[in-house]
């Protein structure tokens, strides 16, 4: 019996393999950090091997601590860090140099430039995105233009180009296949999702083969038979994480709203069939691609949430493991006028500033340890006021946030996080819901669920946080969080 989804959650600073069962319960997760690369102020990379690695070696290590063969597995679902850019060899696999993440800024000059000269307009109007170094297709020219010998072999179609999904999907499949979805390619600055297809003018603009570009997919489809388990299992689904999360969120229906709390803080609004476009610097972009049909979100991205947690315990050494702050802030809730902004790699939406750098403000003599820690907790929620102000500038009415990711388990986080935006949050049963969503995804594509309506069952609350705080005081500590942001912008 093929009982089981395998989803492959490949993120920015960890691999996961998570196991689930029919009714989408938890039956086993394995999970493996991968390394952080810092090699200039503003750079970010992964060693493109060393996530292969880590995908192989959790896969084997769920399928063996639940002892379940590979034969009872009935899919495979793969979600993944977007934008994160990978140039590999198709002759050979290898990547030509690290991934780059993310979070990476080196080409923001670059970036700049084309704003200068008005070329925002042509790539939002196609893309739904901003000319920001987050994006894919910059980051593709620069590997392009600095690594010896590439711009020649990817002129000859020796070279292919794919997000973390694309890259793995090649490997899973013995190099043989080589495709992406919907959401993964809207991320990219190259696909035009009004048509539904990678842009030549952009690619042409950017000096980017189309040759070295995916097949473009829905969520839910064939995308390839992957052998290296001891089994064939089908590759039915693949999403970009926030999107995954949308839809392990079940947020089906137009005005849904969900927030993925995770290295980075994303909120994606349903906006339907329609693209809405943002007046406030927020995306338009794919939600979900379902049966050729598309349905649209309005994001706003947050770089720095869990990875400023990571940064107190590995570069300030402030704490010994992350399940500290929420003891800390227990029994220190007020930050007592100190401000974290973690600008380490410049800021998200709203502001897309790539130059911002973070800064603790409201330091004095009587500012503690603890004092930091809170604020950096804050800082999550405060950024999330940030983008929500701007999604109901842009028209949208939210009515309740339905939360995810690592720091959804802290639930001092998501009581202030109520507090802050001044509206209810609902916290799933499964808080691993991108990998719950690549597996609704890959199960829909070998008949565990029906329809959207059938996923739509499984969704089951674990407890709401409602505001405990006056609205005053929670207007006036965001004062104070929209005064410090104003000292770091460019």
């Amino acid at each position: 019996m093929t009982d089981y989804i395998l989803a492959i959650d490949q993120g920015t600073t960890s691999t996961r393999a998570i196991l689930f069962n029919r009714q989408s319960d938890i039956v086993g997760i394995a999970q493996q950090e991968i390394t952080q690369y810092f090699p200039a102020d503003g750079w970010v990379e992964h060693d493109a091997r060393e996530i292969w690695q880590s995908t192989l070696d959790t896969v084997n290590a769920v399928l063996s601590k639940t002892g379940t063969g590979a034969a009872s597995v009935a899919a495979v679902g793969i979600t993944n860090q977007r934008e994160t850019t990978i140039v590999w060899d198709k002759n050979t696999g290898e990547p030509i140099h690290r991934a780059i993440v993310w979070q990476d800024r080196r080409t923001s000059d670059y970036c700049a430039a084309l704003k200068a000269e008005g070329y925002e307009q042509t790539v939002t109007d196609s893309t739904g995105l901003l000319l920001d170094p987050y994006f894919s297709a910059t980051k593709v020219k620069w590997l392009l233009d600095n690594v010896p010998g590439a711009r020649a072999s990817a002129d000859r179609g020796d070279l292919l180009f794919g997000t973390v999904d694309s890259f793995l999907l090649w490997r899973l499949t013995g190099n043989r296949v080589h495709r992406t979805d919907a959401t993964n390619a809207s991320r990219t600055l190259l696909f035009d999702i009004h048509r539904q297809e990678w842009d030549t003018g952009l690619l042409n603009r950017f000096g980017i083969p189309e040759t070295m570009l995916p097949e473009v997919c829905d969520c839910s489809a064939e995308y390839g038979i992957t052998s290296l388990f001891g089994a064939d299992i089908p590759v039915t689904g693949i999403a970009g994480d926030q999107q995954a999360a949308m839809v392990g969120q079940c947020c089906f229906e137009k005005g849904m709203l969900k927030s993925t709390l995770g290295t980075g803080c994303f909120v994606i609004l349903n906006t339907g069939e329609v693209p809405l476009a943002s007046r406030n610097k927020l995306l338009t972009t794919v939600g979900y691609r379902l049966n050729g049909r598309v349905t649209y979100g309005l994001e706003g991205s947050i770089f720095v949430a869990g990875a400023a947690v990571q940064w107190l315990r590995d570069n300030l050494r402030l704490i010994r493991d992350a399940s500290e702050t929420e003891s800390i802030a227990r029994t220190n809730p007020d930050a007592h006028g100190v401000y974290l902004v973690p600008a380490f790699t410049g800021l998200g939406a709203p502001w897309w500033d790539a130059d911002a750098r973070g800064a603790i403000l409201g330091l004095t003599r009587n500012s503690s340890l603890e004092d930091v820690v809170t604020a950096t907790l804050q800082s999550v929620c405060f950024q999330t006021r940030d983008l929500l102000r701007a999604m109901m500038d842009d028209g949208a009415e939210p009515g309740v946030i339905r939360v995810d990711g690592g720091m959804a388990a802290n639930d001092w986080v998501i009581q202030h996080l109520a507090d802050i935006v001044q509206l209810p949050v609902d916290r799933p049963g499964v808080i691993e819901t991108t990998a719950l969503g690549a597996a609704y995804l890959a199960g829909l594509g070998v008949g565990f669920f029906s329809s959207l309506e059938d996923v739509k069952k499984c969704w089951q609350l674990e407890r709401q946080f409602t505001p405990s705080m006056d609205t005053p005081s929670s207007d006036s500590l965001y004062r104070g969080w929209s005064d410090a942001v104003a000292r770091v912008l460019t």
